[in-house]
C-alpha cells in the first residue's frame, strides 16, 4: 500500500493526468495521514468550497484509505525527520520543510510503505513514488 499526501490528493480531485495515477494507486487502499485532511480542509475553505464540499472530499477520503493519527511514535519519528529533512533540503536549496512534512514522510517510514507526492522536497528520498512536474 502507498501513503498519500496532500499533493496526491490534489490532484485526484483535479482530475488531472496526476490524479489518474493516484487514481489507479487507490485500487489497493492505502494510508492518509490526518494532517493531509486538516492542509487539504484549508486549502478548500480558501478556496471558496462550503463545509458541506470539504466534508465529502474528505469523507471519500476515509472510505478509500486508512487515517493514520498523530501518534506518540510518529511525533518522535517527525522530531527525528524533520531535522533530516532540514539538513537535506538545505544542501540541495530546497525549500525548508514544515512539520506536516516531517509527519507526512514519516507516516511513510513507519508504515514501511511509499509516499505518492509531486513535492519536489521529496523527489529523490527513499520510498516515495514521485508523480510531479
Amino acid at each position: 500500500m502507498v501513503v498519500y499526501d496532500t499533493y496526491a490528493w490534489i490532484e485526484y480531485f483535479r482530475g488531472s493526468l496526476k490524479g489518474r495515477i493516484v487514481k489507479k494507486l487507490l485500487e489497493e487502499n492505502g494510508y492518509t495521514p490526518t494532517i493531509v485532511l486538516a492542509e487539504l480542509s484549508r486549502k478548500y475553505f480558501r478556496e471558496g468550497f462550503t463545509a458541506d464540499e470539504v466534508r465529502k472530499r474528505l469523507q471519500f477520503i476515509q472510505l478509500k484509505t486508512i487515517i493514520v493519527p498523530i501518534s506518540i511514535e510518529l511525533s518522535i519519528k517527525a522530531a527525528e525527520v524533520y531535522s533530516k529533512l532540514k539538513a537535506y533540503a538545505r544542501e540541495n536549496k530546497l525549500r525548508t520543510p514544515s512539520l506536516a512534512d516531517a509527519l507526512i514522510y514519516s507516516t511513510a517510514l513507519n508504515q514501511k510503505d511509499k509516499l505518492i507526492t509531486g513535492d519536489k522536497l521529496f523527489k529523490n528520498l527513499d520510498s516515495i513514488i514521485y508523480i510531479g512536474e
